[in-house]
């Protein structure tokens, strides 16, 4: 992988980015702990100098100085970290550890004159050193001086080796947040190079592939799987246009050669003077009109495929089964049927009603057109207990056995005891689709049996959601 184009990659730019605000911050805490240890330890060491300074002005008041110059030797006998340096009037060493005071002469200062300075010393190795030290120079009632000090040296060793482990930190936190955005690139780079090689794939009209599949449940896992779905419908849909133009083609292929073979032999029955032209004409238009109806049908499927039910409504379909029934009721008198309805009330739903109106229509259509004369066909409107809204229609003709009753639902399949009547074999299809874009589906099952020599009929049902908020 290319250093450039890592760095154009949005998942390490954002870990940079956190790795700098997180750096910030932590380098804002680590000064603010050497500040704080820095002053802490000043603070003590202040604290030890003023209490041994009070001691010894406390034996200067009460004893004087004899018994000051003797606290002061037995205290450099004891050794320690402290230094004491006693002086007359005109500055000169009276006791000490150490010669001279290190601070520079000059005005008595009430509660004493604090000062930084350096000490020369050696290492056990001969190497000369200086170390950091305090101290204060307190002057004494009779004239004397007296200084009182404190090596602290060891503070600030200690405090250039917490220096040095907050470097190391700092260090640490940059080496590890640099590696960490380089793993977390790396695998999200993988990722979205799956996903990247699916896409381009696909644009190349490959629908087979499909993007790799962790089960992690992050994002990029989600995108894989909603990609996958995708696909797998896009497929189906690619499947269904490709069946769907095989199936018209095979389809129209008979009308097509009929209303030709028509148009001939009225052309060359016209030369003959044995039909007229407009007969023939007649004919010809009959045919054209079912190959517009059959193309129709099919447009109307791949839309409510493609984007489902367009312009949803809410609206009461009590209303539309009224209708319906109004409307064939006479068909179904006329053809010598007993024709029924039983419709309830307030059954709202969702949905596009010229399409459900369309879907009513053929099932209704179907009943009426294969039940023979004699018999019954009921159309029900109800609410099943689930919610549900229902359209059924009931009727006594020759039925669907059971093997056939998911292949009747298919575009272009018409059973053989159909054959005889007109139709392009789309109505139930056309029904299938508006159920499944209105979230429903469609239900054959048998019908009422045996009814005056008739039977077994057949029941298909048209299920849909209610409105929201309108369920039972």
């Amino acid at each position: 992988m290319k250093l450039p184009s890592l760095f154009r990659r949005t998942p390490f730019r954002l870990t940079l980015l956190f790795l700098a605000l997180f750096v910030a911050t932590a380098s804002a805490v680590l000064a603010y702990v050497y500040v704080a240890s820095a002053s802490e330890a000043r603070a003590r060491a202040e604290a030890g100098v003023r209490s041994e300074v009070e001691a010894l002005t406390a034996v200067y008041r009460t004893r004087g100085v004899n018994a000051l110059n003797q606290a002061l030797v037995d205290r450099t006998l004891r050794g320690g970290s402290y230094l004491y340096l006693l002086m007359d009037k005109d500055r000169k060493t009276i006791t000490g550890n150490i010669s001279t005071s290190p601070l520079e002469p000059g005005a008595a200062v009430q509660g004493g004159r604090w000062d930084d300075f350096r000490l020369t010393d050696t290492d056990e190795e001969g190497r000369v050193r200086k170390r950091q030290a305090i101290g204060v120079e307190m002057p004494l009632s009779g004239g004397e001086q007296l200084f009182v000090g404190e090596d602290i040296g060891d503070i600030e060793a200690y405090l250039s080796r917490l220096t040095q482990a907050l470097w190391g930190a700092m260090i640490m936190v940059l080496v590890l947040g640099v590696g960490g955005g380089l793993v977390i690139s790396r695998r999200v780079e993988k990722s979205m190079g799956g996903l990247n090689r699916v896409v381009m794939a696909v644009q190349e009209g490959d629908l087979k592939v499909r993007a790799p599949v962790t089960h992690s449940g992050d994002e990029l896992d989600e995108l894989g799987q909603g990609l996958n779905t995708m696909l797998d419908r896009l497929e189906a849909s690619m499947a269904s246009i490709r069946h769907a133009g095989d199936a018209i083609a095979h389809d129209l292929r008979s009308p097509l050669t009929r209303m030709r073979a028509k148009l001939e032999v009225a052309l060359i029955d016209a030369d003959a003077g044995k039909v007229s032209g407009v007969d023939a004409l007649g004919i010809a238009l009959d045919e054209a009109d079912l190959l517009l109806k059959t193309f129709n049908t099919v447009l109307a499927i791949a839309r409510l495929q493609a984007g489902g039910a367009p312009d949803p409504k809410v609206f009461d379909a009590a209303e539309l089964a009224t209708d319906m029934a109004e409307l064939y009721e006479p068909s179904g008198e006329d053809k010598g049927l007993e024709f029924s309805a039983e419709i309830e009330k307030g059954l709202m739903i969702e949905g596009n009603q010229p399409f459900l109106a369309q879907a009513l229509a053929n099932i209704i259509d179907n009943a009426i057109k294969y039940t023979p004369s004699g018999g019954a066909v009921k159309f029900r409107a109800r609410r099943r207990s689930s919610g549900e809204i229902e359209f059924s229609v009931t009727d006594t003709g020759p039925g669907v056995p059971d093997e056939d009753r998911e292949r009747v639902l298919q575009r272009f399949v018409r059973l053989d005891n159909s054959r005889t009547e007109p139709g392009s074999g789309l109505g139930l299809s056309l029904v299938t689709a508006v159920a499944e874009a209105h979230g429903g589906r469609v239900q054959l099952d048998e019908g009422p049996g045996a009814y005056g020599g008739q039977g077994p009929g057949l029941r298909v049902a048209l299920v849909l959601p209610p409105a929201s908020g309108t369920a039972a």
